[in-house]
């Protein structure tokens, strides 16, 4: 069996270190330029630098992302991106545009290149037309079923790594390259600033009737016909083994930092418990599908890897998110007293239950007894966000301890 292994996304230095210590064995983060989330936070280069060496003193790799399909005016800037990349010390680029690939060879000769899923890597004639142009691994597209990846994994070298998606949004066009922002909004997807149409509501206008707008309907519910329901292949460790997947990957660079570790954590609790013995990952299926629950999502799907997706893969009555669980704060420090400081995410106040997630999978139950200000101050609840606080509560804390609040009662 080959070795798997979880790869997490990063939007923030914050989220990266939080990845790295609830379980991923690989980061993937977005740099300021050419990456295929230009709304995320991203990284400075001074933030790469500390994310790698942080990752790296952790055993785990850092992938930086470098997909957009580059126009003329892009070239120039992705050299002398490069050449600032080189020096950091990152494990592997991921890339999909051709003439990219080209620079980054030239630029740094020996690094591991990944190809992006953006580059529609749909069958082994792809992956080994990208082996003989000295890629270590392709990124499969999402429209491929299990059965294609393992054809594909009979197919090619065995040195050859094939990465695909175990979890996150499912995007409504080919492997993510769409032209619907662009046309409906200016902003091209394929160079990292997608406004994402596919989640809006959508009417029919006649062509004789102006300003007439008839709602879509189909079968009364609703008007999201673009809407996917989030990829979820928690319970299909299994199969996904078998197929000779490489690297499960988690979508996500925009997500938080509760998001991250609680996927990150389930998944890695998953992946280990399978390969120590499979009857105690089966045993501890509940666990998980909980934990998963506990992040935002739109509801379950599995995409393509059982077969064409059809119409109970959709979501058409809304285009919100799921949300169990309220991210209130990630532990920074813990002082002498016993108090955690933390920034700020979300309004919690004195006397109620929150839940502290630990690395560790262990989830403890706990009463919040005092807030304080960055001088000192008691404050009954917290309501500004991204205030720096002080929280005392009744259990341990530790550094990365993320505190969280249930929003199912």
């Amino acid at each position: 069996m080959r070795k798997t292994e979880l790869l997490i996304p990063a939007g923030s230095l914050e989220v990266l270190k939080t990845a790295v210590i609830y379980g991923a064995d690989a980061v993937y983060i977005g740099g300021e330029a050419f990456g295929l989330r230009a709304k995320a936070k991203n990284f400075t280069m001074e933030e790469i630098r500390e994310g790698i060496a942080f990752a790296h003193e952790k055993g785990v790799k850092v992938y930086i992302t470098a997909n957009i399909l580059a126009h003329n005016d892009d070239l120039t800037g992705v050299e002398e991106y490069f050449e600032e990349l080189k020096e950091t010390g990152l494990d592997a680029l991921i890339i999909s545009d051709p003439g990219v690939f080209e620079i980054a060879k030239r630029i740094m000769p020996d690094l591991e290149i990944h190809i992006s899923t953006q580059a529609n890597n749909t069958n082994y004639g792809t992956y080994l037309f990208w082996h003989r142009l000295g890629a270590k691994r392709v990124v499969s597209a999402r429209e491929l079923s299990l059965a294609e990846i393992k054809e594909i994994r009979g197919r090619i070298p065995e040195d050859m790594e094939i990465e695909s998606f175990i979890h996150g949004a499912m995007c409504i066009s080919y492997s993510g390259r769409c032209l619907l922002s662009n046309f409906m909004s200016g902003r091209d997807a394929n160079q990292g600033a997608c406004t994402h149409p596919c989640r809006w509501k959508y009417s029919i206008v006649e062509e004789k009737r102006p300003g007439e707008y008839m709602p879509v309907y189909e079968n009364e519910r609703g008007t999201y016909i673009f809407n996917s329901k989030d990829l979820c292949m928690i319970q299909h460790i299994p199969e996904m083994m078998d197929a000779g997947i490489d690297s499960f990957k988690i979508e996500g660079r925009m997500k938080t930092a509760l998001y991250v570790a609680t996927v990150a954590r389930t998944y890695r609790k998953a992946i280990d418990d399978y390969n120590k013995d499979p009857e105690l990952y089966q045993a501890n299926m509940e666990w998980y599908c909980s934990e998963i629950g506990k992040c935002t999502y739109r509801e379950f799907t599995t995409g393509f890897y059982f077969g064409k997706p059809d119409s109970t893969t959709q979501i058409y009555d809304n285009n919100t998110y799921v949300k169990n669980y309220t991210y209130l704060g990630t532990v920074e420090v813990v002082d002498e007293k016993g108090f955690a400081r933390i920034e700020q995410k979300n309004k919690f106040t004195v006397g109620e239950t929150i839940e502290v997630m630990k690395p560790d999978g262990r989830n403890l139950e706990a009463v919040v007894k005092a807030i304080y200000d960055e001088e000192g101050k008691f404050q009954e609840s917290a309501p500004h966000s991204r205030q720096i606080l002080s929280v005392d509560l009744d259990v341990e804390m530790e550094p990365y301890d993320i505190l969280r609040r249930s929003e199912m009662d």
